[in-house]
């Protein structure tokens, strides 16, 4: 089996490693509590873990063997497996729009594929690795600068997050490829070490933008943005810094170059069918709930009376005592009891009615009668004059 045969085979095992993982991986947040350490006490979650180191390994040692410009795009097969997987496994039906969008990812990967020959594999030199990365680096800042600037519209944010995103993980592609052939040269550790360094980084970087990409503006945008970046940026270092190339010269890159194109809107319908599916039960059962009970209530009147003031009991005592010295003497302030009103044996007197009026005792806050308590009778002043 030839290098570039043994490539492509290690690339499609990955792919179909990585959807393997990402499937479980699906069945295991769909199924666990919101306990943030729910998912490692489930077998399922440590073998999509598996799964995804396994795809990892095999993507490593496909860029041992074959093109960047190749092995790159293929792994976003990954999506494409991931439809018959699901219907298999977890019974999950895909719609006519995914498998549309999977058979044109797939006839223009097939396309890449028929046009890329095999080349010698080649490392960077240190001067090209040291400016590869100050450019990633650079791009990838000036990126962030402008999603920040433009942070008032999500949607252009989202997509210069992931373009940054896309650009990480397709450097660190080209690292990783870089960091294989070297060990398949036997080149010393110590000349690794920066590069694995920065694919440390950059992944790192990667996984943090594409997080960040997908706040506020949902997860069709940055998911497909990143999906076509990260092959596109890794095919075209692969061919200009590793000398790689497509057969038929110029005719044959520019007929790859539209199959790139044809498999990258086949990932963005394969991304958009999925978010629809996944945002459908959301709204049923958004239009199931039942409505909020309306208040019957008729509605309070916007101006209000200010509610009268409280006047203290030393105010009533005094204002009492004042009205009393109004009084002209030898009047009794208690009216005549007649007959009718007066208590008879065994009931209780009715209590006596005070001068006040019945709003100046209600605003001074006291019962009527206690107010008159402690006062003199004005008869019996009448009776010591």
């Amino acid at each position: 089996m030839s290098a570039l045969a043994l490539s492509v085979l290690l690339s499609l095992v990955s792919a179909v490693a990585y959807a393997g993982g990402a499937i479980l991986q699906e069945q295991v947040a769909a199924k666990a509590s919101q306990h943030a350490y729910a998912p490692l006490r489930r077998g399922m979650w440590w073998v999509a873990v598996v799964l995804n180191g396994l795809g990892g390994l095999l993507h490593v040692v496909a860029l041992a063997y074959g093109p960047l410009s190749l092995v790159q795009p293929l792994g976003a097969l990954t999506i494409v497996f991931a439809l018959p997987m699901a219907a298999v496994f977890v019974r999950r039906k895909a719609g006519a729009t995914a498998w549309r969008g999977a058979l044109m990812a797939t006839l223009g990967l097939a396309g890449l594929l028929s046009l890329t020959q095999a080349a010698d594999s080649r490392s960077l030199a240190d001067t090209e690795r040291v400016m590869l990365a100050l450019g990633t680096g650079g791009a990838v800042v000036c990126l962030m600068l402008l999603a920040h600037a433009v942070h008032r519209h999500p949607a252009v944010r989202s997509v210069l997050l992931a373009t940054a995103a896309g650009i990480a993980f397709g450097i660190s592609s080209v690292f990783t490829k870089t960091v294989a052939v070297d060990w398949d040269a036997h080149e010393p550790l110590t000349r690794q070490v920066p590069s694995l360094a920065v694919i440390a980084v950059l992944a790192v970087a990667g996984l943090l933008l594409s997080q960040a990409s997908y706040r506020g503006a949902g997860l069709a945008a940055p998911l497909s943005t990143v999906t076509v970046v990260n092959p596109v940026i890794a095919a075209a270092v692969g061919l200009t810094l590793f000398g790689e190339s497509f057969r038929y010269g110029a005719m044959g890159t520019a007929v790859a170059l539209t199959c790139g194109v044809i498999a990258g809107g086949g990932l963005i319908l394969l991304t958009t069918e999925r978010i629809g599916a996944e945002a459908a039960p959301a709204a049923a059962r958004d239009d199931a709930a039942p409505a909020a009970p309306r208040d019957e209530r008729p509605a309070e009147p916007v101006a209000r009376s200010a509610p009268a003031a409280r006047v203290s009991p030393a105010t009533a005592e005094e204002t009492a005592s004042t009205v009393i010295e109004q009084r002209p003497p030898g009047h009794d302030e208690r009216p005549a009891a007649d007959a009718g009103t007066r208590a008879r044996p065994g009931e209780q007197a009715a209590p006596e009615q005070s001068f006040l009026p019945e709003g100046l005792a209600g605003l001074a806050g006291v019962p009527m009668q206690p107010v008159m308590q402690g006062f003199p009778r004005a008869d019996a002043r009448t009776a010591r004059a």
